[in-house]
C-alpha cells in the first residue's frame, strides 16, 4: 500500500467471515475504528476478539430500519464514517429455469438492495467535503456472465451499475465511489459452491474445485487478503482521483 490511508472510522458489512473479516483485520491493524455488521453476532464477535479497533453490530443489510440503526449506532459511538465497504452478500445456484422467484429475491435484496441501503443510510451522516471511500464488493458476475447463477449475475451487474451513477452523482464531492470484482475467491461462500457442484454433478469436491480454478487464468483462486490490498489502496490519500471504477481483481479473467 502506498501513502497513508484517507479514512479513520469504517463499516464493513457480511463481516463476519471471509472478504469483510479479513478486510476489517487489515483496517484495525493500521488503526482504523472499524465496525463490523452482519445478521448473527456470534461470528462478528469471534472476528472482534483480541482487537480493540473493531466492534461488532448485528444488522441485516437487506432491511432498511436495521441498517439504518447500524450507522446511527456507529456515530453515536465514533462519529461519522467515513469509509463504508458493502461486502454483504450471498449466492445460489440453479439453471435459469428452475431458479425460483424467492432466490430472485434474495439475490437482489442482500447483494444490490443491501449495497444501496448501506451506501444511502451512510451518506445521510457524511459530510460530502470531507475526504471518504464507499466501497462495494461486488464480482466478476458484476462485469460478465456465468451459467447457473443468474440472479447473482443481475444483482452484481446492478451493483456495478449503482457504483457508477454514485460516483458521477458525487464527482464534485470528496467522497469516492467504485467497486472491487473479484473472480473466484477462497472463502466458506466458495466452499459452499463448491458442494452444491459436487452434489449436483456427481464430481469429487476437488474436481469441482480444480475446474472453478482454471476459470482464473492463473489457475487459482483469488485470496481475501488480494482483496484487502485493494480496499488499502483505494483508502490510501493518493487514491482520490480513483471513482466510478469496477477493478477485476481475477487473475486476468476476461
Amino acid at each position: 500500500m502506498a501513502g497513508k490511508l484517507a479514512v479513520k472510522t469504517a463499516i464493513v458489512t457480511g463481516g463476519g467471515s471471509g472478504v469483510g473479516a479479513e478486510i476489517a483485520r487489515n483496517l484495525a491493524t493500521l488503526g482504523v475504528t472499524v465496525f463490523i455488521a452482519g445478521r448473527r453476532l456470534g461470528p462478528l464477535e469471534d472476528v472482534a476478539k483480541g482487537n480493540s479497533n473493531i466492534i461488532p453490530l448485528a444488522a441485516d443489510v437487506s432491511d432498511q430500519a436495521s441498517v439504518e440503526k447500524l450507522v446511527q449506532d456507529v456515530v453515536a459511538k465514533a462519529g461519522a464514517p467515513d469509509l463504508i465497504i458493502a461486502n454483504a452478500g450471498m449466492a445460489e445456484s440453479a439453471s435459469f429455469i428452475r431458479a425460483t422467484l424467492d432466490s430472485w429475491q434474495k439475490n437482489i435484496d442482500v447483494n444490490l438492495t443491501g449495497t444501496f441501503h448501506t451506501f444511502q443510510q451512510a451518506l445521510r451522516v457524511m459530510d460530502l467535503a470531507k475526504p471518504a471511500r464507499l466501497i462495494a464488493i461486488a464480482s466478476t458476475a458484476g462485469l460478465k456472465g456465468y451459467g447457473y447463477v443468474a440472479p447473482y449475475c443481475a444483482a452484481k451487474h446492478g451493483v456495478v451499475g449503482l457504483v457508477r451513477a454514485l460516483a458521477a452523482e458525487l464527482a464534485t464531492s470528496a467522497i469516492t465511489v467504485n467497486a472491487i470484482c473479484p473472480g473466484f475467491t477462497d472463502t466458506p461462500m466458495l466452499d459452499q459452491s463448491i458442494a452444491n457442484i459436487a452434489q449436483t454433478t456427481g464430481m469429487s469436491e476437488d474436481a469441482a474445485r480444480a475446474s472453478l480454478a482454471k476459470i482464473n487464468p492463473q489457475n487459482r483462486f483469488i485470496t481475501p487478503q488480494e482483496i484487502a490490498e485493494t480496499v488499502l489502496w483505494l483508502c490510501s490519500e493518493h487514491a482520490g482521483s480513483m471513482t466510478g471504477q469496477a477493478i477485476s481483481v481475477s487473475g486476468g479473467e476476461i
